[in-house]
């Protein structure tokens, strides 16, 4: 672990150089980087250390000189205190500049490539868009009051918040109800969290329960989800143990991709993406870049409930979608027979493992659509020698990974990078989501 220093007590003036990934200023400090919290490139001002290592050190804004011409006024009262965003004092178009610089200096450092062409960024709503969270909860006996919500930044402990604007409203600027009704109940100190899922035709919280409910605590959440218009579950183990409360009916929410004409049904643990307007504008863009006709077997990789393959199958021949949560892979099957899908497949493998032996592996592909988790997909790229597709789609929520295996796909398996962009699927926070286009030299 890197040694920690003893913090320096006095205020420092210094400059912002440029920005990290994460949308902290970096700043130079007699030879050290320092990653100073809301300070934007350009800007001149005193700040004070909040950590102190070897190799770097962190700070936080007392005091600004002069102000960047990108700097905005945070909406939320709780920013810099709330974990959950870290870029709201950066104006909305600026923010989706950031990461698309982001990506194409991740490409070059660490994939070795230029980006030829950029997709222009594909952007929506800026507030209200999170529709599945988990939000922490949490008893304060010296308070006597229950917090739900966000970790603060850099911080284990919940932060003490009243509203949220990036979630969805309903949920988001009843927090403070919330966490009154979870107060009143006897288990008040045995709810960890809630897993908020947010659906087209429903909003359900799961409450994660380590002790069961009296009868009376279920009555007084069912009386407040009628009231607030939103359904609430109980979670006494795993994802798979969520379940109504007594006596009341399972809803299950769902979400559309109208330009596919496709639904889809999930749980409320499952994973979705969290920005539903983005969610159609990503499905939609990745389906034009592969160039699909009924010719093609289309091999989607990470394929979760289906988010991609569902609608790759109505314009490809045949698609094979591969998974390794069996949940997922469930739903996924049955939202394929709720559209009426027949030329879908659905497989369980650990694509971070070899898969060579498995049945559908040994096939050709003359187009693949890959979508993983932040780990990247590189073990699975050395398939691609046997597959042989025309063209790959890689949609990204890490640009470092993603840089890594474009790397890998140009410089080792012979593919030239057409394009790539962002998406604005997370606005107000650092996190970049992205998608890049590979043919076959």
């Amino acid at each position: 672990m890197a040694q920690r220093k003893k913090l320096p007590q006095a205020a420092v003036t210094t400059t912002i150089d440029s920005l990290a990934h994460d949308g902290r200023g970096i700043a130079r400090v007699d030879g050290k980087v320092v990653f100073i919290d809301e300070a934007l490139p350009g800007e001149s001002l005193e700040f004070v250390y909040t950590d102190n290592r070897r190799d770097y050190a962190e700070g936080k804004v007392q005091t600004l000189h002069s102000r960047s011409a990108q700097r905005s006024e945070p909406q939320c009262p709780h920013f810099g205190v709330c974990g959950g965003c870290s870029f709201q004092h950066v104006s909305d178009a600026e923010q989706i500049k950031i990461k698309q610089l982001l990506l194409g200096e991740q490409f070059n450092r660490i994939g070795k490539l230029d980006i030829p062409q950029i997709w222009p960024a594909l952007t929506g709503p800026h507030w209200g868009y999170r529709t599945k969270a988990r939000m922490g909860v949490k008893y304060v006996a010296k308070k006597g009051k229950v917090l739900v919500g966000f970790r603060e930044r850099r911080n284990p402990y919940l932060a003490e918040i009243d509203s949220c604007k990036v979630m969805y409203p309903l949920i988001g600027e009843n927090l403070t109800a919330l966490a009154d009704m979870i107060a009143g109940l006897s288990i008040k100190d045995k709810i960890p969290q809630i897993e908020v899922a947010v659906g087209e035709n429903a909003c359900v919280l799961a409450f994660r329960v380590l002790e069961p409910p009296t009868a009376a605590d279920q009555q007084r959440m069912a009386e407040f989800a009628r009231q607030l218009g939103v359904t609430i579950c109980l979670q006494p183990k795993g994802p798979d143990s969520i379940h109504p409360l007594d006596g009341e009916t399972e809803v299950i929410p769902s979400y559309s991709l109208p330009a596919q004409g496709l639904n889809f049904n999930f749980r409320p643990a499952m994973f979705t993406q969290v920005n539903y307007e983005i969610n159609r504008q990503m499905v939609s863009q990745a389906l034009e870049a592969l160039q699909l006709s009924r010719e093609d077997r289309v091999l989607d990789l990470f394929c979760g409930l289906g988010n991609f393959t569902l609608p790759l199958a109505t314009l490809a021949g045949q698609v094979i979608g591969v998974e390794v949560d069996q949940p997922l892979l469930h739903h996924a099957r049955a939202n394929a027979a709720l559209n009426n899908l027949d030329n879908v497949q659905f497989h369980a493998a650990d694509l971070s493992k070899d898969v060579s032996d498995q049945p559908w592996s040994q096939l050709k592909f003359t187009k693949v659509l890959l979508d993983p988790s932040r780990a990247g997909a590189a073990e699975i790229l050395h398939n691609f020698r046997h597959w042989q597709p025309e063209r790959i789609v890689y949609v990204s929520c890490n640009p470092s990974t993603l840089a890594r295996d474009a790397g890998i796909l140009v410089n080792e398996l012979g593919y030239t990078l057409v394009k790539a962009g962002v998406m604005d699927m997370f606005p107000q926070t650092a996190h970049v989501e992205s998608i890049a286009l590979f043919v076959k030299s």
